[in-house]
């Protein structure tokens, strides 16, 4: 076997296999711990806390807590506790408006671990705690409100129930952060059927006000636009005889212009008429006498031309 590929198998069992081995020894002998970012190493022996490691990275353990570092690995416990920031929504907590109205108001709030020994000896269930004391402090501190404030008010009711949280809640090792009313509803359903009437009565009664509003400008419009127009036709039938008589003065200042005028009007009033016409031809005298004393009578609508 080369001697280069001696060292490459050697290394690769030491790095791989051998360090591996090695570390994980050291580990279990209480040498040193590795804190991951946002954990939270809490060491107890009999007991007893022993050692709280909060800074992340390579932590020599010798160096915290002496000679009882292998002891507490072998005898002792260790708890990895998460610092992370979480979140909660509670949805939908009882509350009674002023008026006595049945509301349901749903909370979103932030909490993470403060203390790390209080989170583990101080309460059992710290996370259900805090949850439970946001529930009574929602509805201990928000109820009685007026509604409207109720509607319109959450970031002052968020502050109000993150003030009232807090004080306890970090006994506990378990700090709360930011707090906000996401939601505020009627939880009962008969009363929502009835705003939902009254809501839609309501716009009928607007929609139904505006059609009328504008049904009654529509009407004044026209009112007036006819009583414009009747005004104008009333001047103009009071100017058509002025009009009239000053065209026909005119007229008359010639006598031929007069006379062929008047002509073609009568001849226009007997062509409009509805009397038959009967033209006798020049120098025929006693025609006229024989057609009156025949009575004739020709066909409707067919002139009679003599």
């Amino acid at each position: 076997m080369s001697p280069l590929l001696l060292v490459s198998l050697i290394s690769f069992f030491a790095w791989f296999l051998v360090m591996p081995l090695c570390f994980g020894l050291l580990r279990l002998l209480g040498f040193y711990a590795i804190v991951h970012e946002r954990t939270c190493h809490v060491y107890t022996l009999f007991g007893k806390v022993v050692a709280v490691l909060k800074e992340p990275g390579l932590n020599l353990l010798w160096l915290k807590m002496g000679l009882k570092a292998p002891i507490v690995c072998w005898l002792g416990k260790r708890y990895i506790l998460d610092m992370r920031l979480d979140q909660t929504y509670m949805r939908s907590n009882p509350v009674n408006s002023e008026e006595g109205a049945p509301m349901g108001i749903g909370i979103w709030y932030e909490m993470y671990i403060s203390d790390p020994v209080n989170y583990l000896f101080k309460n059992t269930d710290p996370r259900g705690s805090l949850r439970a004391n946001v529930s009574n402090a929602t509805v201990r501190c928000l109820s009685n409100m007026k509604l409207a404030d109720m509607l319109g008010t959450r970031h002052t009711m968020s502050e109000t129930v993150r003030n009232e949280v807090s004080p306890k809640s970090h006994e506990w090792g378990y700090l709360l952060g930011s707090v906000y009313i996401r939601k505020v509803h009627f939880r009962d359903e008969g009363m929502i059927r009835q705003i939902e009437e009254k809501v839609v009565n309501r716009l009928r009664q607007v929609t139904s006000a505006i059609k009328q509003a504008g049904a009654n400008q529509v009407s004044v419009i026209t009112s007036g636009a006819e009583r414009e127009a009747a005004v104008d036709f009333a001047k103009a039938r009071a100017l058509r005889p002025q009009i009239v008589g000053q065209t026909l003065q005119k007229i008359s200042e010639d006598p031929e212009v007069s006379e062929a005028l008047f002509e073609i009007m009568e001849i226009q009033r007997l062509t409009e008429g509805q009397g038959r016409i009967t033209l006798i031809p020049a120098k025929m005298a006693l025609l006229p006498e024989f057609l009156a004393a025949a009575r004739h009578t020709p066909a409707p609508g067919m002139p009679t031309l003599v």
